[in-house]
């Protein structure tokens, strides 16, 4: 394991807490939840098997995914509320944050209907949420980008641009992630915290990460970093 090295200019700053959604926050890849549910097999394995190989961009894997799904809106957040739940201690680490003025949000490359559902279940309904905004239709589903880098509209929302917006802002950035899409925001984080597919990225990239199992992990670093910035 590799793990970040301490920084008395940055370990000053104001923290803030940002996390991925699908197997991060969430113990489920909940999109996958619901398209083994509701969707098209044939189609959106096929999708996935073309993300994975890098034929599909994952902005247009999640729209040609979702295209064919077999659901309201109503219908698959009633389902996430009933088959997916948070990390463990995830509620523990918002509350330690929210008491001390911390900032926290989710970070995702997923569709807001389904983060917004699994929030509200579990008593967030008020964190902040970067993700793909949706709008349901007879016709379907419409797919907005409010996060994307200039000329790279193509990509879909980038998690490194929200990064350093909260690094602009002065915040000293913890950032938790699973996967590829991470990878940019583990770039610009400041503390990272990587499983599965990121851990392997960071390593390959020599970026300095720690391991994390549950937010229990993740709020003991918390609190050693507000610890040590109130006993300089």
């Amino acid at each position: 394991m590799r793990t970040t090295e301490s920084n008395s200019a940055s370990d000053s700053l104001r923290p803030a807490f940002l996390t991925d959604f699908d197997d991060t926050a969430a113990e489920q890849n909940v999109a996958e939840l619901l398209l083994l549910e509701f969707g098209d097999h044939l189609n959106w394995k096929d999708a996935r098997s073309r993300f994975r190989t890098g034929q599909l961009t994952l902005k247009d894997y999640q729209e040609i995914a979702f295209r064919h799904i077999q659901a309201d809106r109503e219908t698959m957040q009633n389902y996430v509320k009933k088959q997916a739940n948070l990390r463990p201690h995830f509620g523990d680490l918002v509350s330690y944050c929210q008491d001390r003025d911390i900032p926290v949000a989710v970070v995702s490359a997923g569709l807001d209907f389904y983060i917004e559902a699994l929030l509200e279940k579990e008593g967030f309904p008020d964190l902040p949420v970067y993700a793909v905004n949706t709008s349901f239709s007879e016709t379907g589903i419409s797919y907005h980008y409010h996060h994307t880098n200039p000329g790279k509209e193509h990509l879909g929302n980038s998690k490194g641009l929200i990064v350093e917006r909260y690094r602009s802002k002065g915040h000293h950035v913890f950032y938790a992630g699973d996967g590829r899409s991470d990878f940019e925001a583990a770039e610009r984080a400041d503390v990272v915290f990587a499983h599965r597919v990121l851990a392997e990225e960071c390593q390959r990239h020599s970026i300095p990460y720690r391991t994390f199992t549950h937010f229990g992990d993740i709020l003991s670093a918390l609190r050693e970093h507000t610890s040590n910035d109130m006993h300089p």
